[in-house]
């Protein structure tokens, strides 16, 4: 489902009302959570996350002139989406987050190459999505792009 909304208000308002909770409380945990240099955005029909042009001026090498994503949220049909770039392009923050989610979760995960997908409002592990906020800084963000970049 991607939305049409220009603006994250517009698009937290378009949700249903018990969606709108739960993305709200995601968002405020990536707000504070996130490297301070990333901006949030809607790109995609998505809220995300992005490194602005400003700090890395080339960009997202798939659509010049925009910037490169970085963290992407996304209410679906039947689950909420947390798009996390760096669990795709760092196979030991991958492994800490599965193993830690384990550790932490009643429910199975559902994941995917850089989806987390949350089927079970009432069981979002916040306090997880914060810690993994934090293990990948803007710098080894844009290293590890770049070099998945020359690997193509």
């Amino acid at each position: 489902m991607i939305s049409k909304a220009t603006t994250v208000s517009q698009y937290l308002q378009s949700l249903p009302v018990n969606r709108q909770e739960a993305m709200a409380k995601i968002r405020m945990c990536l707000a504070e959570n996130l490297p301070m240099q990333v901006k949030e955005q809607m790109m995609y029909g998505m809220i995300s996350y992005v490194i602005p042009l400003e700090i890395y001026p080339l960009g997202y090498h798939a659509s010049e002139g925009e910037p490169l994503p970085f963290v992407s949220l996304a209410s679906q049909k039947n689950y909420i989406s947390l798009y996390h770039m760096g669990i795709y392009m760092d196979e030991a923050v991958k492994k800490w987050f599965v193993y830690e989610y384990q550790k932490r979760s009643s429910t199975k995960l559902d994941i995917g190459k850089s989806c987390i997908r949350f089927k079970k409002i009432e069981q979002i592990p916040y306090e997880l999505i914060a810690e993994l906020c934090h293990k990948i800084s803007v710098e080894d963000y844009i290293k590890l792009y770049e070099s998945s970049i020359k690997n193509r």
